[in-house]
């Protein structure tokens, strides 16, 4: 991965093969799969026959003007071929570097299909299988030094992972089993620990298998816009041809009529067709296509399909999850607020115990917290036989019950309510105004209770990242809505969302209200990004436009999305929509710079070809080109030198800055409208003067 971010534009090895592949590429059956480029390739095969007609004296022109024309026309066809097989090679080359994370290994393959939850490591038994044998649902052991077998969640221990093949992030990660990030990769280390793994996959399916077809793009499909770009051009392309067709019959017409000039060569109409129809961006749509998927993966995203990639740079509503995307995602612990009449230790203890089998960090801090602000309670641990109540998005509480009937549970507090009133308990309206003070602060209140009792509240603090309420600005400016998605109670959620500068939030989300809020965008004609790592994040994936799910996720998050963010970083997805956006941009500039720059191939050829027969036409010569043999021929080659011009362009893709879609239009109108019209009629007086300067005019 980090190896593809080193290469060169134009990487003497990639350039070398993507030169051998464009010569392959002239076959019909890959040249058919372009309509437009196909009718370049017919007038270079007919222009190859006239040239040889001429060798035997029979030609319609000079041997050597006809030999020019048909060079310069297969050129043009390998040019744009050359542009297509290199942006494939560079994925080629992304997709080598991930073949090298698939290496034969050995697993350590459980007995039966459930977890052992073994007394420690020494008493799990294994039998040595290559990795290629395994089905979903084994288990299998992976130890310190260990490969990765397979794709699979972790379902018992803990281990550090080093996941730098598939990222590129040197730092290694935590896998443990139960919540979020569970899942592990094909292919990754284990660095310290050990973990059991239930693989999730056959093989053949593994996720880098997945994403080495996908990079390799053999088959990529046509996006929507792509397809109706494509169906312009051959439209265009077809008008120009019934033109083109009725020009000869014209001219035999004048000049029999008039009895001077000559009848207009079949060479000279097809210089004239290959010049008139859209080459330019016929040539380099492939490429741009491709190139954006590949500036996907340079920024450590798999996109399943170039229609995400499209989708993305339509998106005009952005879900954010606010931790660790608005705010910094390391909600701590800060401070305990008992209830009238409870004691803070005995609030304290409430919450440690409920906290001792959470691993979130917020649980953690909540144990580190209690045990740190009373000595008492630092050898305090739960009996063996309590049982754990995890937490749940329905539920949004967690907690333990211990023996003897005492149920403690911590949560928010509408949940916590609702649980303490089940039992027979106060509604506890006195803690409503310490509840509205911590989450008027942008801080998060937890309440914790102990059966039928509301004991206290629990502060967890988070900040908001630096930088945050100015991205969202050039969102704003952009046109695209930003909604903050929480769990958090709304006045929490409006505090957050006041100081990140968010347009709108939903608090205390449950994936019913995400898939809910979804939705209703969708039927007012919105597209919707979103991003998510859980299970429980899976309903709104798979209904979102646009749905970037995190490598760390479950396995569950990762199939509804249409997008994998390698990297797990929450703020990616405004990145991938600047991505989008900036491919939608390339591909329309590119479609105006190839249309306005046919207005000076006009003036060259058209006076060119047809002033014998038409005198008046003369006028037209504005650019005073030497010959009619140098106008024709230099608008051909201008046309063939102007796709190796733009291939650059159109694999880096046009520079994107935030700005309302019609500021984006005004200055690409600007740029490559006007840059289109006055490059060729330069270009082509240069080449001119060049071939006048050789004696070849």
């Amino acid at each position: 991965m980090s190896d593809e971010k080193t290469l060169a534009l134009f990487d003497r090895a990639l350039a070398g093969q993507a030169a051998r592949d464009a010569l392959r590429k002239l076959s019909p059956r890959a040249q058919w799969r372009n309509p437009v480029m196909f009718v370049v390739y017919l007038g270079s095969i007919l222009t190859s026959v006239l040239y040889l007609q001429a060798l035997s004296g029979r030609g319609e022109a000079p041997a050597g003007f006809i030999l020019a024309i048909a060079l310069w026309l297969w050129f043009t066809v390998l040019f744009a071929n050359f542009a297509e097989a290199l942006a494939e090679g560079r994925s080629k080359a992304q997709a080598a570097s991930l073949r090298g994370l698939k290496k034969k290994t050995w697993a350590k393959k459980l007995a039966g299909a459930e977890p052992h939850r073994a007394q420690g490591r020494e008493a799990l038994r294994f039998t040595p299988v290559e990795a290629d044998l395994l089905r979903r649902g084994d288990l299998v052991l992976v130890e310190a030094g260990d490969l990765v077998p397979a794709d699979g969640e972790v379902v018992e221990g803990v281990a550090s992972v080093d996941e730098s093949a598939i990222t590129g992030e040197s730092a290694p990660v935590i896998r443990e089993s139960g919540g979020d990030f569970c899942a592990v990769t094909g292919g990754t280390r284990v660095l310290s620990d050990w973990v059991v793994v239930r693989v999730s996959v056959n093989p053949g399916e593994t996720f880098v298998d997945r994403m080495i077809a996908m990079v390799e793009n053999a088959s990529r499909k046509k996006t929507p816009n792509e397809i109706a770009l494509t169906i312009l051009l051959v439209g265009l392309t077809l008008v120009f041809l019934l033109v083109i067709a009725t020009l000869r019959p014209f001219s035999a017409f004048a000049v029999a009529q008039s009895g001077a000039g000559s009848v207009v060569g079949l060479t000279v109409l097809v210089a004239l067709l290959v010049c008139l129809i859209p080459t330019t961006i016929g040539a380099l749509l492939s490429a741009i296509g491709v190139a954006g998927m590949s500036r996907m993966l340079q920024a450590n995203v798999i996109a399943t399909s170039g229609r995400a990639v499209e989708a993305a740079g339509d998106v005009d509503v952005l879900l954010l999850d606010k931790t660790g995307t608005i705010t910094l995602g390391n909600r701590q612990a800060s401070a305990f607020y008992p209830a009238e009449g409870v004691d803070e230790q005995a609030l304290a203890s409430a919450a440690l115990l409920a906290s001792l089998a959470d691993e979130t960090p917020e649980g953690r801090s909540i144990v580190a917290l209690a045990r740190q602000r009373f000595t008492a309670l630092q050898g305090q641990e739960a009996p063996a036989v309590a049982r754990v109540e995890a937490f749940s998005a329905a539920t949004r509480m967690s907690g333990i019950d211990l023996p003897g009937g005492r149920t403690l549970r911590k949560g928010a507090f509408d949940a916590v309510q609702r649980h303490v009133q089940a039992l027979g308990g106060a509604a506890g309206a006195a803690l409503q105004a310490r509840v509205d003070g911590v989450a008027r602060r942008g801080s998060t209140p937890l309440v914790v209770a102990d059966g039928a009792r509301l004991l206290g509240v629990v502060e967890l603090k988070d900040t908001v990242k630096a930088g945050v309420r100015e991205r969202f600005e050039q969102l704003r400016r952009m046109g695209i809505k930003t909604v903050m998605i929480t769990g958090d109670n709304r006045v929490t959620a409006a505090a957050i969302a006041a100081e990140a500068g968010v347009d709108d939030f939903l608090a205390e989300a449950t994936p019913e209200a995400k898939l809910a809020l979804i939705r209703q965008y969708q039927a007012e004609g919105r597209l919707v990004a979103m991003t998510g790592d859980g299970t429980n994040d899976a309903p709104a994936l798979a209904q979102a436009d646009v749905a970037v799910a995190m490598n760390s996720g479950t396995q569950a998050a990762k199939e509804a999305g249409n997008m994998v963010d390698l990297d797990s970083s929450p703020t990616k997805l405004i990145e991938i929509v600047e991505t989008g956006k900036q491919m939608l941009m390339t591909r329309g500039a590119l479609t105006t710079f190839s249309i306005a720059n046919d207005v000076a191939k006009y003036f060259a050829i058209i006076p060119a070809a047809f002033v014998g027969t038409y005198p008046q036409l003369a006028a037209l010569d504005i650019m005073r080109l030497t010959s009619p043999g140098s106008a024709i021929l230099s608008a051909v080659i201008f046309n063939a030198l102007i796709i190796i011009a733009l291939i650059p362009l159109a694999l880096r893709g046009v520079r994107y800055a935030p700005a309302s879609a019609a500021a984006l239009l005004r200055r690409n109108l600007l740029l490559y409208g006007l840059g289109g019209l006055a490059v060729p009629f330069a270009g082509i007086k240069l080449i001119d003067l060049l071939l006048t300067g050789l004696g070849l005019a």
